[in-house]
């Protein structure tokens, strides 16, 4: 190895640039000659170097540096949280600066002020009241599917799934709707779930699709659910309410067999209404099996008012079957205008005779007077409460139930 490969290879390439020089130089053969010239060369590199060092005063040879001075701090502490001030005792509080400061709007008739005195507020619960969906012990096999029945105890699917009236005995007057027709349309069932109130009943085509799934959710917004039961009009065929329509010239066997058929579309509901039926309403012989045949099921049946002629009411206390019939008809005459006069005579007849039943088809208009109607009707002295009301108890004079 050349003693100046040695002397001038940088340091750190090889193992053996971390060993002496006199390591490095061991065992190497140096002529004699060149030793003194060698030495001269050290000497001159040692000169060099200290005089680089007296100049600059810096041992890394005028290489570049920095001095970064670090300095330990104590944590900082948080800044305090300020603290919502105390509110004032509640008896130094008026009513209006109570409401106020709950956020709760509260409507009261006009000209009148927020009493001096404490004030209740009724806030309704986040969650709706969720109805009791088809109970299998209240369900036998039929023909056509599952058919309700009354179970063990006298249990009867008109109690069972029933929305209760949780005010039931407070005075006021009190109304009851059953909203006809859903099932069919996608858009006015979904609102007539979502935008009536709970208390509104509803009723369901027997020829809707995917009916268990609407049904249902019906039931989780608190709506107590009927089925509609399609009967012969007077100018059958020509007005035809569809399949499995119970006809007068039929014998009772076969309207019982089409009324299986209607009953077992789903399941959880209170009871039966008409869809048209006018001819068969008026008709003893043809209605009265039928009547019969929804009570001993543990049923009740609604007249939806719209035939003056209908036999229900009358046929439903001789079989002991509870029937009840809608004295006005909201939308008969399809206007907003009218359907806003029928309500305010719905107001007037239900003031007047405590209660009144009132029907109306699903048509999206119909849904939005309605739930524009019914936003402040509390405060008008008024309770809605389900068509069951009708069905299960005595309501006031005037309204005609048959109960078992």
């Amino acid at each position: 190895m050349a003693t100046d490969d040695i002397l001038t290879r940088p340091l750190g390439t090889e193992k053996a640039a971390s060993r002496s020089l006199g390591q490095r130089l061991r065992g190497v053969s140096i002529p004699r000659a060149s030793l003194p010239a060698m030495v001269a060369v050290a000497v001159a590199g040692l000169t060099l170097g200290g005089t680089i060092l007296a100049i600059t005063g810096d041992p890394n040879g005028g290489e570049p540096s920095a001095v970064a001075t670090i300095t330990l701090r104590a944590p900082e502490s948080p800044a305090p949280v300020a603290k919502a001030p105390e509110p004032p005792p509640s008896g130094s509080r008026s009513a209006g600066e109570i409401e106020t400061a709950s956020g709760v709007h509260v409507v009261r008739p006009a000209g009148s002020a927020a009493p001096t005195d404490a004030v209740i507020i009724r806030v309704p619960t986040a969650e709706p009241v969720r109805l009791a969906g088809p109970d299998p012990r209240l369900t036998e096999r039929g023909r056509h599917g599952s058919l309700p029945k009354i179970g063990e105890g006298r249990r009867r699917p008109l109690d069972v799934y029933a929305r209760s009236d949780s005010d039931a005995g407070a005075p006021g007057a009190r109304i009851a709707i059953l909203v006809t027709g859903l099932g069919v349309g996608q858009a006015a069932t979904a609102g007539a779930i979502t935008k009536l109130p709970p208390a509104i009943s509803l009723a369901f085509s027997p020829y809707g699709g995917d009916l268990e799934r609407s049904v249902a959710r019906a039931r989780d917004f608190g709506h107590e659910i009927l089925v509609q039961a399609p009967m012969e009009p007077f100018d059958y065929p020509d007005s035809d309410p569809g399949p499995q329509t119970l006809l007068t010239s039929s014998r009772p066997p076969e309207n019982l067999d089409r009324l299986s058929w209607v009953m077992s579309r789903f399941g959880g509901y209170v009871g039966l209404v008409n869809f048209m039926g006018a001819k068969l309403a008026s008709d003893a012989a043809a209605l009265e099996p039928v009547l019969r045949e929804i009570g001993a099921r543990g049923l009740g049946f609604v007249d939806d008012g719209t035939s003056p002629r209908s036999l229900a009411t009358s046929l439903g206390g001789k079989v002991k079957t509870p029937v009840a019939r809608a004295e006005i008809v909201l939308d008969a005459t399809p206007s907003a205008e009218a359907i806003d006069r029928e309500l305010a005579r719905l107001e007037t007849q239900a003031k007047t005779n405590g209660f009144a039943l009132a029907s109306a088809g699903a048509m999206p208009l119909t849904i939005e007077r309605i739930a524009r109607w019914s936003r402040d009707l509390e405060t008008r002295g008024i309770r809605l409460v389900p068509v069951s009301t009708a069905l299960r108890g005595t309501p006031p004079a005037r309204m005609t139930s048959a109960t078992p």
